[in-house]
């Protein structure tokens, strides 16, 4: 059995210039963590695969095509291929999600 610590998962550079660290990857699928601290941002971007973020800890504004939401801990958000999406914490505490693309990314993720 494999298990790794978010805190022991080395964080990645990346265009959004966040804490994302990637905790799994296979031939089928891609899982990070992301940490937003109060003001940071992902930018709108398009992923050539399926996303789906669970959020951890926190508050924070998801975007995806036309639709905004503000969602908090313990929901999930379904973000299809090739939809405009990202991330805001306007809140004054940290925001935690997971970032599970499926199947995992063999080209590159746009940033808008």
């Amino acid at each position: 059995m494999k298990t790794i610590k978010v805190k022991d998962a080395e964080s990645r550079e990346n265009p959004h210039g966040v804490d994302a660290r990637a905790l799994y990857q296979s031939e089928h699928a891609l899982v990070s963590h992301i940490t937003l601290h109060p003001g940071e941002a992902l930018k709108r971007h398009i992923t050539p695969v399926d996303v789906v973020f669970y959020v951890i800890e926190g508050t924070g504004i998801v975007e995806v095509g036309e639709e905004k939401l503000e969602v908090g801990p313990d929901t999930l958000v379904d973000s299809p291929a090739k939809i405009p999406h990202c991330w805001y914490n306007e809140s004054s505490e940290i925001l935690r999600f997971l970032v599970v693309k499926v199947p995992r990314p063999t080209g590159p993720t746009k940033v808008l």
